[in-house]
């Protein structure tokens, strides 16, 4: 019964949008040697296990956020969780929208991909992901909300994950070009996103999300409820000298050019680390 369930969801789900899916070949990848630092601060963030958060690296077209999205992606696919639980991978999951598929284009599909890409990087949900769907098959459907499949298909395989994940580096979901998703749909998705990272009963995972600085999607990140959760990171050239501000405790951004990856270094402290930032004004 769960390989029928199983391959009911490969069918709704848009495998197109994985991170290495040949619809997106040629994949964008940062070279042997470039965006090392910027690489290393965004890896800092996600090894923090203190609470869950969306690191969200935007900029301008031509920048290389994809680049740097698909190859996040592929370190995290290649690390082991811990050697106890026997979980192969970090990465939980990525949704790589783009406004020229449909599947793609909207977020529609945006849970469903995730759950199906949740089943098969940690093989011990895929029961609970079958059995939502069991319970209520229309959950794959259109004419589900988004939030009921959030709940279904999402919370309840994370939750699901708590005890095995206990002091282990959290999961990561990797999400690139939000700005490419229908822009009517996406601060609902944002708000969906954060009412699960906010959650208690969950274990710590973070989302790297990666978009263009469009009104729509700054609006809905900058929500009173949404700024504790992000932790922004503006890229504003492309190439390995990258120019960027990094948004600290709230404060206002800075142009910090070739010496940002020291000012943040100098920030952390002998102890305590990178604080969690809010998205600036």
């Amino acid at each position: 019964m769960t390989e029928v369930t199983w391959k009911e969801l490969s069918q709704v789900a848009a495998l197109g949008a994985q991170y290495d899916s040949p619809e997106r070949q040629p994949h964008p990848k940062c070279l042997e040697g470039t965006r090392v630092d910027l690489r290393k601060f965004i890896r800092e963030l996600l090894d923090k296990r203190e609470k869950s958060q969306i690191i969200w690296l935007h900029g301008t077209a031509g920048v290389g956020k994809s680049a740097v999205a698909f190859t996040v992606a592929e370190e995290m696919k290649g690390l082991m969780i811990s050697e106890t639980t026997k979980i192969e991978t970090r990465l939980a999951g990525t949704f790589f929208f783009s406004r020229n598929h449909t599947q793609r284009s909207t977020s529609g599909h945006f849970f469903v991909t995730l759950a199906y890409q949740l089943g098969i990087n940690f093989p011990s949900v895929k029961s609970e992901v079958s059995k939502a769907i069991r319970e209520n098959p229309a959950v794959l459907g259109s004419s589900q909300s988004l939030r009921a499949q959030m709940i279904a298909l999402f919370r309840r395989p994370l939750w699901h994950l708590q005890s095995s994940l206990r002091e282990c580096p959290p999961p990561v979901f990797v999400v690139d070009a939000l700005d490419e998703c229908q822009p009517e749909t996406v601060a609902d998705l944002i708000s969906l996103l954060g009412e699960v990272l906010r959650d208690p009963e969950l274990p710590v995972f973070h989302i790297l999300l990666t978009s263009r600085l469009e009104e729509h999607i700054r609006k809905a990140i900058q929500k009173e409820d949404m700024r504790t959760l992000v932790y922004e990171i503006p890229v504003n050239t492309s190439g390995e000298g990258v120019a960027g501000t990094i948004s600290l405790d709230g404060e206002e951004g800075r142009d910090l050019g070739l010496g940002w990856a020291r000012l943040i270094w100098a920030r952390l402290g002998p102890a305590q680390g990178l604080k969690p930032s809010r998205a600036h004004h």
